[in-house]
C-alpha cells in the first residue's frame, strides 16, 4: 500500500511544485495558463497558503511515498467550498483514497456542503453522480465544467463504508 502524506505549503520549496505543476497531463485538465515558472510557481504556492488560511479551506501539498505528487484542498468558491485534487498522473491510482481524506476534512472543518468542478476534458464519474445531491453543467472563465454537490455527512458515511 502507497504512503500518502499532507504537507503544509509552508513548509516545502516551493520550487518543488514546478515540475508538476507543468506536466501536460495535469494541465489539460485546468484551465489553460502558461508554463511555471520560478517567480510565478512561488506566487501560486504564496496564494495557496493564503487560502489555507481562510476559515472552513485547507490546501496540502501531497506526497506519496515521499516524493511530491500533486495536491489538494478545500477553497472557498463564491459561496461554497470546492473540493480539489490535482495530482501527477503516475499517481492517479491514489485519487480516492485522497478523496476520502478530503470528505474527513470536511466534516471536521463542519461543512455541512461541498462542490467539485470538473473540467470538460473529465469524464463524467458515476461515484459521484451516486452521492451527489445535484449534478449539472456550469460554464466558468469559458470553459465547461460539470459541478457536483456532495453532502458532506452523506457523502463521508458513503465513502468509508
Amino acid at each position: 500500500m502507497k504512503k500518502i502524506e499532507y504537507k503544509k505549503f509552508n513548509a516545502l520549496d516551493p520550487l518543488e511544485f514546478m515540475t508538476v505543476l507543468n506536466e501536460q497531463s495535469i494541465r489539460s485538465h485546468l484551465i489553460a495558463h502558461g508554463l511555471f515558472e520560478e517567480s510565478s510557481v512561488k506566487e501560486w504556492v504564496a496564494g495557496k497558503i493564503e487560502v489555507d488560511a481562510i476559515a472552513g479551506c485547507r490546501v496540502r501539498a501531497v506526497y506519496c511515498d515521499s516524493q511530491l505528487v500533486g495536491w489538494c484542498g478545500l477553497q472557498k468558491e463564491q459561496a461554497h467550498f470546492e473540493v480539489a485534487i490535482v495530482i501527477s498522473k503516475n499517481a492517479w491510482g491514489i485519487g480516492s483514497q485522497i478523496f476520502r481524506e478530503m470528505m474527513r476534512w470536511s466534516v471536521e472543518l463542519r461543512h455541512k456542503e461541498v462542490v467539485i468542478h470538473l473540467l470538460e476534458t473529465r469524464p463524467q464519474y458515476k461515484f459521484l453522480q451516486k452521492i451527489s445531491t445535484r449534478s449539472y453543467r456550469t460554464q466558468m472563465l469559458g470553459r465547461q465544467f460539470t459541478t457536483y454537490h456532495l453532502q458532506v455527512a452523506l457523502s463521508s458515511q458513503q465513502e468509508t463504508s
